[in-house]
C-alpha cells in the first residue's frame, strides 16, 4: 500500500504491467508471518479485505462471489459429500460454505500459515461466521504438499482455495502433476476436486500449465469462471471428477440439492450454475 495525495491506496498487480487501486478507509491489521505479508484493510468501496503479499484475496462485499463459486459447484456435482478437505482459505470463508451443505459430518481445513487464521478469526467475523469453532470442522496447520503426501484420509471433496499460482512460492508446489495424483489419491471412487487457478487472461501460461496438469490425472475435467469486482478480473476455477459429470446437472437438480441440505446462498443457484459451465474461457487474443 502507498500515500497518494493524502489518501491510503491498496493496489495489486491486475497482470505483470496492469495494477488496480482501491481507496483505503482504515487498516485493521498489518503484519508480516513467517511466509507472507498479511494486512487486514477496510476498503472504500468493498468493506474489510483480507490482502495477502499485497493481492486481495477477500472482501466483505464480493467474497460470496467467489466462495460460492468455489465450494458449491463442487459439492453440488457429488452426491453424497460427508467428508470435505480445504487447502488454503485461511478466512474461513470457503470453510463457512462446505459446512452448509448438512451431509457434511467433517470438514478439515489445512493452512500453512497460522497468523492469517488467526488475524481472520478476530477481524473477519462476518467471512467466517464462527465456522472455526464448528465442531464439524478441524484445523491443521501444515503445508497441504506434506498433509496430502503423508494422510491416510480419503475426502469425497477436495477444494484448493489457494493464492494465485503465480502469486507466491508457497502456492506454486500446489499447481504441479504429481500434487494432482496425490490428490486424485485422496479422493474416495465418486471424488471431486476443484481449484481457484488465477487468471486466464493476464496469465494464460501458468493458467494452461495447471489445465493441463489436472487433464493429465483426472478423467472429467471441466473450466469456469466468475468475475470477482474487487479482482478486477474473472477469477478461473477448475473443477475435476472421477467419475460424476458437470454438465448432466440440469438447473432444477443443483436447486433441489440445495435446497434438500439445507443451504442458502446470495450468489449462486442452479441457473448460476449452468449459466457460469457454460460461459468462454477468457484468454488475451492478442498473444
Amino acid at each position: 500500500m502507498f500515500k497518494e495525495l493524502g489518501s491510503l491506496l491498496a493496489y495489486q498487480h491486475m497482470s505483470r504491467t496492469s495494477i488496480m487501486m482501491a481507496k483505503v478507509k482504515r487498516v485493521i491489521a498489518s503484519k508480516k508471518s513467517k511466509y507472507q505479508r498479511i494486512e487486514i484493510v477496510e476498503l472504500e468501496e468493498f468493506g474489510k479485505a483480507l490482502i495477502l503479499d499485497g493481492l486481495i484475496q477477500s472482501t466483505e462485499a464480493d467474497e460470496a462471489y467467489y466462495h460460492e463459486s468455489l465450494v458449491h459447484p463442487a459439492m453440488t456435482l457429488h452426491p453424497n459429500p460427508k467428508k470435505v478437505l480445504i487447502i488454503g482459505g485461511g478466512e474461513g470463508a470457503t470453510l463457512k460454505e462446505v459446512l452448509k451443505h448438512n451431509t457434511v459430518e467433517k470438514a478439515v481445513m489445512v493452512d500453512i500459515d497460522e497468523e492469517v487464521i488467526e488475524m481472520c478469526k478476530k477481524h473477519l467475523t462476518t467471512m467466517h461466521q464462527g465456522s472455526f469453532n464448528n465442531p464439524k470442522a478441524k484445523i491443521i496447520i501444515t503445508d497441504g504438499l506434506k498433509y496430502i503426501a503423508e494422510t491416510n484420509e480419503t475426502y469425497n471433496v477436495i477444494i484448493l482455495d489457494l493464492t494465485d499460482p503465480y502469486a507466491s512460492r508457497i502456492a506454486q508446489k500446489l499447481y504441479t502433476q504429481e500434487f494432482y495424483r496425490n490428490i486424485y489419491s485422496k479422493l474416495t471412487e465418486d471424488g471431486v476436486m476443484v481449484t481457484q487457478a488465477g487468471n486466464s487472461f493476464f496469465y494464460h501460461e501458468e493458467y494452461s500449465q495447471a489445465l493441463k496438469s489436472i487433464k493429465t490425472v483426472f478423467p472429467i475435467v471441466l473450466e469456469y469462471n466468475v468475475w470477482i469486482p474487487s479482482f478486477a478480473y474473472a477469477c478461473n476455477f477448475i473443477l475435476a471428477s472421477k467419475q460424476n459429470y458437470p454438465t448432466e446437472i440440469p438447473a432444477e437438480e443443483v436447486d433441489r440439492r440445495l435446497n434438500k441440505r439445507g443451504v442458502k446462498t446470495k450468489f449462486f443457484n442452479g441457473k448460476t450454475y449452468t449459466a457460469i459451465i457454460n460461459m468462454p474461457i477468457y484468454v488475451n487474443l492478442k498473444a
